[in-house]
């Protein structure tokens, strides 16, 4: 079953997590004070890392809305800081208006996912990732309290948005939907990921606004670049049924050879 199944995680054992402050001698131990402005992150193992350019130009548009300053030289400044052995997590931050990056060991990781469907949406900044993510880690303490993985975002007209961690996207038919980018909603790596390879193999993608109850019995998918692509097996607070996910294994080992080496 893929219920409760974990994947290892690696860095642990090669070392805790360390913060390194940007600056024109490169990156140093340190790290800024103030508020984390932007912020992004990516799972790198062995080296190999998926969509690395797309999450820079997120973190890009993020930090310059967020006045924060340009990018020039911090790339490739990460590329050669980052480990090459072990599995990572690393994040890009913007933090009192100084970039940093926190290596950090990958968490355990799971394949598959129950929702929790009894929170709303504290999100202050939806577009932007960084400012919410102390209020998101809370939500989905009490989501793992009420005996979930992970807690659905669901607006004030009772559409469904993502969850706390990731983006959502299910199946009706043959079918691929989306959220609707008008909603209030980040733009997801992983997600993009799965809408190009959907249009790459001719499957129709849709932009769709549903409520919870209109996901039951659907193949139903959370997508990050953590975990990549996990179907939703369970739902805890809302009365749905969890839809069997017969085309996820295919997706997941496409995206497993997506990986690409870390630039030098």
């Amino acid at each position: 079953m893929l219920q409760g199944m974990t994947t290892r995680s690696a860095g642990a054992g090669e070392g805790g997590e360390r913060v390194l402050l940007y600056g024109p001698e490169g990156l140093v131990e340190g790290e800024a004070a103030g508020e984390l402005a932007a912020a992004d992150s990516w799972l790198v193992e062995e080296g190999r890392v998926r969509e690395l350019p797309a999450h820079w130009r997120r973190f890009g548009a993020a930090v310059a809305e967020a006045g924060g300053p340009a990018l020039e030289g911090f790339p490739e400044a990460v590329a050669r800081a980052l480990p090459r052995r072990g599995w990572w997590f690393p994040r890009v931050e913007l933090v009192g208006g100084r970039l940093q990056l926190r290596v950090r060991p990958a968490p355990a990781r799971t394949e598959a996912v129950r929702l929790w469907a009894g929170g709303g949406d504290p999100r202050r900044t939806p577009r932007r990732k960084g400012p919410d993510l102390g209020a998101l880690g809370a939500l989905r303490s009490r989501a793992v309290a009420a005996g979930a993985d992970d807690a659905l975002l669901v607006g004030g007209d009772g559409c469904v948005l993502e969850t706390a961690t990731a983006n959502l996207v299910w199946w009706d038919g043959d079918v691929l939907c989306v959220v609707d980018p008008g909603l209030p909603v980040l733009a997801g790596v992983t997600a993009a990921w799965v809408v190009r390879r959907a249009a790459g193999l001719g499957i129709a993608v849709r932009p769709a606004r549903v409520r919870p109850a209109e996901l039951g019995g659907r193949e139903v998918w959370v997508t990050n670049a953590l975990h990549g692509l996990r179907p939703v097996t369970g739902w805890v607070g809302a009365d749905v049924a969890a839809g069997p996910s017969p085309r996820v294994q295919e997706w997941r080992a496409a995206w497993a050879a997506a990986a690409e080496p870390l630039p030098r």
